[in-house]
């Protein structure tokens, strides 16, 4: 029988170190006669025991978060995913996902970053410790990265984190790139303007104008030439610099942008979102 005596010290230092529970720390510290490093790794194997055991569930709730790099030319947005908001909401789990986005400006791909150390261990073990320590599947949903002479940023309720990226870091361009960032997340755009649109969504668009028009009794001789210029309309409505400004419906994204500063572009946008 072990003569180990697990003390309330060395229970709260182990659940500071690793965010389990009181009592699964004093159980995995006796099965461990009091060896650190194998409490760490018999409670980290339990998180594998439950990511397993839970890898079919949705995760669907968590914390979208954004972070820009202090030169404001590149940025980070990412959602951390769980299976209740009851945890998204928590204060534990919004301090991870900002600490996740930190880390995450350091690196290019969502691959990349799960494979990076965090405090001694993956991302990907972290996530699965989490995932024993809180009980849910917690994982990266979603991780996009942008660079730009001038990143800013906005997240909307903690659901939906943008990044949108200017031409130039001018005066009032940190005010300009959160504006245009609010429109994204407000607006949900599918491309920056018409080159990023898909060719399947184009043809798919037009075909759709096309029946409609069809339906309505429209010449055929005349049915090309009005579903292309319906198509302009789904450029106005779904992409980003040609929305019409939800601040002020009188001027375009692209146009209140120049507002700001007539050499003034957007160059890009990444927008993540839960659910």
């Amino acid at each position: 029988m072990s003569t180990i005596t697990i003390t309330a010290a060395d229970v709260n230092k182990l659940r500071t170190i690793t965010g389990a529970g009181m009592m699964d720390c004093k159980k995995a510290l006796v099965e461990a006669e009091g060896d650190f490093d194998l409490a760490i790794e018999n409670l980290r194997k339990k998180g594998q025991k439950v990511a397993a055991n839970r890898s079919d569930r949705e995760s669907t709730e968590g914390a979208a978060i954004a972070a820009v790099n202090a030169d404001k030319t590149a940025g980070v947005v990412l959602t951390l995913n769980c299976e209740t908001d009851f945890v998204g909401k928590n204060e534990g789990f919004v301090k991870l996902a900002t600490d996740f986005a930190n880390q995450a400006l350091n690196f290019d791909s969502k691959e990349a970053f799960l494979a990076s150390d965090f405090n001694g261990i993956t991302v990907a073990e972290k996530l699965i410790e989490q995932t024993g320590v809180i009980g849910e599947k917690i994982e990266i949903g979603s991780f996009e990265k942008l660079s730009g002479a001038f990143v800013g940023s906005y997240v909307h309720s903690g659901k939906i984190a943008v990044l949108v990226a200017l031409s130039a870091n001018v005066a009032g361009a940190d005010e300009a790139a959160k504006n245009v960032a609010m429109q994204a997340a407000a607006m949900n755009p599918i491309a920056l303007d018409e080159a990023g649109v898909d060719a399947d969504t184009i043809a798919k668009e037009i075909e759709i104008a096309k029946d409609l028009l069809r339906q309505e009794g429209k010449p055929e001789a005349m049915i090309d030439n009005i579903a292309k210029g319906k198509l302009g309309r789904f450029f106005k409505d779904n992409t980003l610099v040609n929305q019409d400004y939800i601040k002020d419906g009188s001027m375009s994204v692209a146009a209140y942008v120049k507002s700001v500063d007539g050499g003034l572009t957007v160059t890009g946008f990444k927008r993540v979102a839960l659910g």
